[in-house]
């Protein structure tokens, strides 16, 4: 069983960064409760006028982070944030091999 990790980049319009943020809170809560999560973090860096959010993800294999993508509430917050976004979101799925 392999720990999957996930990194998530997230760059809102600007006068979409508070909505932004408002869900990613909601799917914070949402996400730290399904079965297979091990850790859903959110972070923001301000840097250069820009905005990112970071999203730091944690599930105990890789059945776990797919029932995630395809949970009900992974689904509604995409169907609406298209329009938020300065760019396509950045993710990057890791498996973790030594980690503290």
């Amino acid at each position: 069983m392999s720990v999957i990790a996930v990194h998530a980049i997230i760059v809102p319009k600007p006068e979409f960064a508070d909505v932004v943020e408002r869900e990613m809170l909601t799917m914070v809560q949402a996400s730290r409760q399904e079965e297979g999560n091990l850790r859903y973090d959110l972070l923001k860096e301000a840097k250069d006028g820009v905005t990112r959010y970071h999203v730091q993800e944690r599930y105990r294999d890789q059945a776990a982070a797919q029932a995630h993508r395809d949970s009900a509430h992974y689904q509604a917050y995409r169907a609406k944030a298209g329009e938020w976004f300065a760019q396509a979101p950045e993710v990057v799925v890791l498996t973790e091999i030594d980690v503290a």
